[in-house]
């Protein structure tokens, strides 16, 4: 039997999932729950951990919720596996998504989604309930924004806190149920200019559509910060309501040029003892203001500073900062909080065949008609305030209804009240 110690703190849902995980595969366990011993904190601490839920498997450390790198290191095959486990998202999206076939590319579908996100399953929703033949396209329906979420809380609806990929698994699932197919593909070109048509071209073949709604969601445009991956869990946090209390009277680092990264120096800054905010250029984005910020002590906020370098032996212990003069500086530091943004859309594929803005964005009207009669565009593919899931949903639904009057030729839209 695996000699399991399981690392927790009291109020953290994933903790008690992986408990969940080892009850029902069998396993025994010894719990070190850190909010009711500091000790614990410590001995994470002097293995460079700044996280919880960390498992250590026969010595083997599992940090964050990772139930199917434990089940591997375990042993256990899917018959061992927890109700919990045997219904996640990656399994269950081996079976919804499938491989392009023959009679896909023969078929007309009524609508089309290029994605398979909030956007793109709300509409195959509202889209194959009103008897569209609908399609989902994803090129990797477990990587996008929401699917790589860690917690999410304020979906409406969905009371507690679920990972973004359990909270889209429940979207996809109802758009099959619905009677959509969905296939894991990549479109590589579209051609949107026959009236009646659109075609859409992957690898294995063409797709042919009456209507579509580009919702392929948005990316970061470059690569992670060298040494970033490196020391995830280890000193490099997401999540300040996760994370903080691990940084008290700590030097920490928060980077980034959105509301939310004003928001999260506020708040580690109850705990820490210092607080850096790095801000990459001389302002914030849209009407963020770091004003708040001025009356903190323990707060110092740095304009035109970058982060270049994330270094340390087995944890956090250093940064590598380009600042204002543009001189690479070396500083120590405990903790690195990221909340970089720069999100591009992914809609290079398109070219000319949708309008677009300066930096890629999908023109839209109020109904999120495109500049081509029967092509849709929202979630994170169009410009919006605030990037969100409920908002691309709602998007999703919009997009539906109106590829359903587009298809059946409706004087306006028509919504679904039952």
């Amino acid at each position: 039997m695996a000699n399991i110690i399981l690392y927790s703190s009291t109020g953290c849902p994933y903790c008690e999932k992986m408990k969940n995980e080892f009850k029902e595969w069998g396993f025994e366990y010894e719990e070190r729950n850190v909010t009711e011993n500091p000790q614990f904190f410590e001995d994470l601490h002097e293995q460079g951990i700044f996280s919880t839920p960390v498992a250590f498997i026969d010595g083997e450390a599992f940090i964050g919720y990772r139930p199917n790198k434990m089940k591997k290191a375990l042993g256990v095959t899917g018959d061992g596996a927890s109700k919990a486990t045997s219904n996640t998202t990656e399994v269950n999206e081996e079976v919804l998504f499938q491989e392009p076939t023959k009679e896909i590319f023969e078929e007309v579908y009524d609508f089309v989604t290029i994605g398979g996100g909030p956007a793109g399953a709300s509409a195959a929703v509202y889209a194959a309930r009103a008897r569209l033949k609908t399609l989902i396209i994803d090129k990797s329906p477990t990587s996008g924004t929401l699917a790589i979420t860690h917690k999410i809380a304020n979906y409406p609806g969905v009371p507690g806190e679920v990972t973004g990929q359990e909270l889209l698994q429940k979207m996809h699932i109802q758009a099959k149920d619905f009677g959509t197919t969905m296939i894991r593909s990549n479109v590589l070109n579209v051609d949107f200019s026959n009236e009646d048509i659109k075609l859409l071209e992957l690898p294995e073949g063409t797709i042919k559509a009456k209507s579509v709604f580009i919702a392929v969601g948005a990316k970061a445009p470059g690569s992670k910060i060298k040494g970033e991956e490196e020391f995830t869990g280890r000193g490099v946090s997401y999540c300040s309501t996760c994370d903080a209390a691990f940084f008290k009277d700590r030097t920490v680092a928060v980077v980034g040029d959105t509301d939310e990264a004003v928001h999260e120096a506020l708040a580690l800054s109850k705990f820490a003892k210092e607080v850096n905010l790095l801000v990459p250029t001389n302002k914030l984005k849209g009407d963020t203001s770091a004003d708040e910020l001025k009356s903190i002590e323990n707060i110092t906020v740095l304009w035109n500073h970058r982060l270049k370098e994330i270094q340390g032996e087995k944890k956090v212990e250093r940064i590598v900062v380009r600042d204002a003069e543009k001189n690479e500086i070396t500083w120590e530091i405990d903790g690195v909080f990221l909340y970089l943004a720069g999100l591009k859309p992914g809609t290079d594929f398109l070219k000319d065949a949708v309008e677009r803005d300066e930096e890629g964005y999908v023109n839209v009207d109020e109904t999120l008609r495109t500049s081509v009669d029967g092509v849709f565009a929202g979630g994170d593919a169009r410009r919006t305030p605030i990037k969100q899931a409920v908002i691309s949903a709602a998007d999703g639904c919009i997009a539906a209804l109106g590829a359903d009057q587009h298809v059946n030729k409706r004087k306006k839209m028509k919504a679904q009240y039952s």
